[in-house]
């Protein structure tokens, strides 16, 4: 409990830390979402009502700030980001056919799948005109090599979906592609932001991918032991779509003919009304699957320590050693 409660006051430190650089990107992305269409301005302004928790324009304005104050330009980039990840959810809940977001509905339940991926579309350029207006080619290299990985990382899901013989490295090229890059660009535009050496930029960066990479492994053992209060959205939802995450690969390279046989029944019905979802975590735990993904997650987190050891002591450089903690020790 102590620990816990450690990490939850040093992690809201970090926050703390960009809390009114975060207001400013608030601001920025209210102004910026407004289009010339009436529709398109009534569902960015739902998107950003949501809320969330900012994380990446957050470790955008932190990497940012191990070089000094806060700049102008890491915050309208906190807001791309931003924008650009807001994006992604959009067009992923139309592909996934998600029912809800952050508990509340999803804008394609609210406003139909091709209002909705053409909002994201919309966003996605507009983050682009933003970054565009800083008149700087390795921002834009970054933001463009970003999207395309971000892209090709829905493409391999899609591929992949209802399969159940992927590997350990399968999954880790998809995390690679769809949330690692990303966590991994925001770092870099922070110390590009800040006029930062290339080395500096290079080693946030690959501090950021390990990040990247433990949170989503984290995000999906959380999918199948914590709620639908807690998460916003159904608990259990990567089985049910067909997709295998770690926790599940490594679950089925032991699991009996029975057990496999469970599984295979509920990525088959796309429910688990027949295969509760207590017995499918059940599975996982006889397995030890949960203990072990929480492990490989410790491996990327530990890199990123020892990473972000390298730079000298300041606030940021300990706000950026605290939200490892918060990434691997969170329930949501």
């Amino acid at each position: 409990m102590f620990s816990k409660l450690r990490q939850s006051i040093t992690a809201r430190e970090a926050f703390e830390l960009v809390a009114a650089d975060l207001q400013v990107v608030e601001r920025e992305i209210s102004i910026e979402s407004v289009a010339s269409l009436d529709a398109i301005t009534t569902i960015n302004q739902y998107l950003q009502a949501g809320g969330g928790k900012r994380l990446r324009p957050t470790l955008l304005l932190l990497a940012n700030r191990l070089f000094g104050e806060c700049t102008d330009c890491a915050r309208r980039l906190a807001a791309v980001v931003e924008m650009i990840h807001t994006a992604t959810l959009v067009h992923d809940d139309v592909i996934d056919v998600a029912k809800t977001r952050r508990g509340r509905p999803s804008s394609n339940v609210v406003w139909g799948n091709h209002m909705s991926v053409l909002a994201g579309d919309w966003l996605y350029m507009q983050a682009f005109q933003i970054a565009l207006r800083e008149r700087n080619f390795h921002i834009l290299d970054v933001l463009i090599a970003l999207t395309q990985m971000m892209v090709e990382g829905e493409l391999l899901q899609l591929e992949r979906l209802h399969r159940l013989d992927l590997t350990e490295a399968d999954y880790m090229e998809l995390v690679d592609r769809k949330t690692a890059s990303l966590f991994s660009a925001c770092a870099s535009l922070g110390a590009a932001a800040a006029g930062a050496d290339e080395d500096s930029e290079a080693k946030l960066s690959d501090f950021a991918w390990n990040l990247g990479m433990a949170f989503q492994l984290v995000d999906d053992i959380l999918d199948f032991t914590s709620t639908e209060k807690v998460l916003g959205k159904p608990a259990g939802n990567d089985l049910r779509e067909g997709k295998a995450t770690l926790p599940m690969i490594y679950a089925l390279e032991t699991a009996s003919a029975h057990e496999r046989q469970a599984i295979e029944s509920v990525v088959a019905s796309g429910n688990y009304e027949q295969v509760p979802l207590m017995h499918i975590v059940q599975i996982l735990e006889r397995q030890h699957a949960i203990s072990r993904a929480y492990e490989r997650a410790h491996t990327f987190t530990q890199k990123s320590r020892a990473i972000i050891m390298e730079f000298p002591e300041s606030p940021a450089q300990r706000a950026l050693h605290s939200i490892l903690d918060l990434v691997t020790g969170r329930d949501s």
